[in-house]
C-alpha cells in the first residue's frame, strides 16, 4: 500500500527497468536525443552560451565533464549540464511536448555529464542512458497531467524550469542507481530548486531556465545522496509542488506491472526554425498566403500594395510583440515571423539576426499587422490554429488557415528531415565525419555497450581520432541495466 503520490513517483523512478521500454519509446526518444544534440551544438555559437560559459569557468573540481563541442574545456558535472542545457534552449529550437514544456533539454545534458563522471566500471550503456532519459521525460509528463492549467501555453512561469528540474532529478537518480528513499528525497529537494517567471521569456535569461533545471536537478540528487531530507509528501501537497499550479490534483501512479509510457501516447514536436512553437502555425499560414502575392513573373508583390495583415491567433501575450528589437524578442513574435515568411518565403536560423530583423521592408510590414483572438482559438499547442488574411490596397483579400504545421506531433518530421536538421546544426561545430559518427551512435544507442563513445564524440572537432581508437574496443550489443 503506497503512502503517498510522492512515494509512487519514487517507486516508478526506482523500479522501471530496461524491459519496460517499448520499441516506440526507444525510437521516439532517440529522435529527441538526436535533435537536442544538434540544436545544442548550434547553440554553442550564441551570445548567451558564451556568457554562461565564461561564468562557469570560475568552478573547478577533480571530476569533470564535457562541454559539447569544446574539446579542451571541461567543467564539473553540474556546470557542464548547466551550460549544455543553456545551449539546447539558447535559440528556442528544442523539442516541445503537450502539455506544454521542452522535455529533453533539462535531461539529456545531465546524463551525458554523469556518464563521464561515473567510475569506469561498471560502464554505462546506451540502454542505461535511454532508460534514465525516458524516466526523466516520464516524470515531467506525469506532473503536467495533474493540472488543467498545464495544458495551456503558460502565462505565469516557464514549465521547463519547474517540471524539467524534477525530470532532471529523476533521470540522475535513475542513472546513479539511487534507492527508493533517495529518489523520493531528490524529488523533494528539486521542488525547492524549481521555477522561473514567464516575464523573462524573449530575453537572454530564458535559456537559463533549461540550464538551471538540468543543474538544479542534478544538485538535488547529489544532496539526496548526502542524506539531505525534504518533505516526504512534496508532490501530494498544495503547499508543495502544487504551489506552481492553482488547480493541482495529483494521483497515485499505476503499478509498474501496468505502466504505459506517456511518450508512447504523445509524441513531441520538432521545430524547423528556432522560435516559439506557436509561431510555427503563423509561418505555415503566411507561406500559404504568400503564394497569392507572387506575380505571374515570379516576383513578390511590393509591400506598399498591402493595406492590412490580420493574424487570428490565441491570446498569448508573450508572443505578441509588434516591433521586436532583438533576436530573442523576434523568436517570440507572431508579427515578426509572419512578416519574415511573407518577405523571404522561409524562416531560418539567420532570419533572427539583427540585420534581418531591422530591414526597412520588415518594419513597413510590421506596421500593418493586427492581431485578433477568436474565442474558439484556445492557447493550447494541441488545438490552436492560425488564420491569416491580407487585404491589398485595391480591396482584394486573401485568407489562409493552418491547423497543423510540419513538425507537429500530428504531422511529424520524417527521419530523413530530422537527420537533415541535425546535420545542418551540428556541422556548424563538428567535422563531417564526427557528425556522421554521432548519427550512427544515436541511431544504435540501445546497442551501445559503453557511453564513452557518445561522450567522446560530443567533445567536438578533434573527437574523431579518439573515437577511432575506441571503436576497436567498444562494441554494440544489447545489455540490461544492473539492478
Amino acid at each position: 500500500m503506497l503512502k503517498s503520490v510522492t512515494e509512487s513517483f519514487a517507486r516508478m523512478i526506482h523500479g522501471l527497468k530496461v524491459d519496460h521500454l517499448t520499441d516506440s519509446v526507444i525510437q521516439r526518444s532517440k529522435r529527441m536525443i538526436l535533435d537536442s544534440l544538434g540544436v545544442g551544438f548550434l547553440g554553442t555559437g550564441t551570445e548567451v552560451f558564451q556568457k554562461v560559459l565564461q561564468y562557469s569557468k570560475i568552478y573547478s573540481s577533480n571530476t569533470s565533464s564535457t562541454v559539447w563541442g569544446r574539446p579542451d574545456f571541461w567543467l564539473p558535472p553540474t556546470y557542464a549540464a548547466f551550460v549544455n542545457g543553456v545551449a539546447v534552449h539558447s535559440m528556442d529550437f528544442d523539442d516541445t511536448w503537450h502539455p506544454a514544456t521542452h522535455p529533453s533539454g533539462a535531461v539529456l545534458p545531465v546524463l551525458t555529464a554523469l556518464s563521464e563522471a561515473l567510475p569506469e566500471t561498471p560502464k554505462a550503456s546506451g540502454l542505461d542512458l535511454l532508460l534514465a532519459f525516458n524516466v526523466g521525460i516520464e516524470v515531467q509528463g506525469r506532473l503536467l497531467h495533474f493540472s488543467e492549467e498545464a495544458k495551456d501555453i503558460p502565462k505565469r512561469f516557464h514549465p521547463p524550469s519547474v517540471v524539467g528540474t524534477l525530470g532532471s532529478a529523476a533521470a540522475a537518480s535513475k542513472f546513479l542507481g539511487l534507492s527508493l528513499t533517495k529518489c523520493r528525497e531528490a524529488l523533494a529537494i528539486a521542488v525547492s530548486h524549481a521555477g522561473a517567471p514567464i516575464a523573462n521569456a524573449a530575453t537572454q535569461t530564458k535559456p537559463l531556465h533549461i540550464g538551471n533545471a538540468a543543474k538544479h536537478g542534478m544538485e538535488a540528487t547529489f544532496l539526496a545522496m548526502m542524506g539531505l531530507q525534504g518533505n516526504k509528501k512534496i508532490l501530494d501537497l498544495g503547499s508543495g509542488f502544487g504551489a506552481f499550479y492553482a488547480n493541482y490534483s495529483p494521483k497515485d501512479l499505476p503499478s509498474l506491472d501496468s505502466h504505459i509510457w506517456l511518450l508512447d501516447q504523445q509524441d513531441v514536436a520538432f521545430k524547423s526554425f528556432p522560435a516559439h512553437l506557436a509561431t510555427h502555425w503563423v509561418a505555415d499560414g503566411a507561406a500559404a498566403v504568400r503564394k497569392h502575392l507572387v506575380t505571374s513573373e515570379g516576383t513578390l508583390l511590393p509591400a506598399d500594395h498591402i493595406e492590412r495583415i490580420v493574424l487570428r491567433v490565441p491570446d498569448v501575450q508573450y508572443v505578441n510583440r509588434p516591433f521586436p528589437d532583438s533576436e530573442h524578442e523576434a523568436r517570440h513574435s507572431f508579427q515578426y515571423v509572419a512578416c519574415a515568411m511573407l518577405l523571404d518565403g522561409s524562416v531560418t536560423v539567420p532570419s533572427f539576426q539583427s540585420q534581418h530583423i531591422n530591414r526597412p521592408q520588415v518594419r513597413e510590414l510590421l506596421e500593418k499587422v493586427v492581431l485578433e483572438h477568436p474565442p474558439d482559438n484556445l492557447p493550447s499547442f494541441n488545438t490552436l490554429y492560425c488564420e491569416m488574411s491580407i487585404t491589398l490596397k485595391d480591396g482584394t483579400t486573401f485568407t489562409e488557415r493552418s491547423d497543423t504545421f510540419y513538425g507537429h506531433w500530428r504531422k511529424p518530421l520524417s527521419q530523413e528531415d530530422l537527420q537533415k536538421k541535425f546535420r545542418t546544426n551540428a556541422s556548424k561545430v563538428l567535422c563531417r565525419d564526427t557528425v556522421e559518427s554521432l548519427l550512427k551512435v544515436v541511431e544504435s544507442l540501445e546497442d551501445l555497450e559503453d557511453c564513452s563513445m557518445l561522450t567522446t564524440l560530443l567533445r567536438g572537432p578533434y573527437a574523431q581520432e579518439e573515437v577511432s581508437k575506441l571503436s576497436g574496443m567498444v562494441s554494440f550489443h544489447r545489455t540490461t541495466l544492473p539492478i
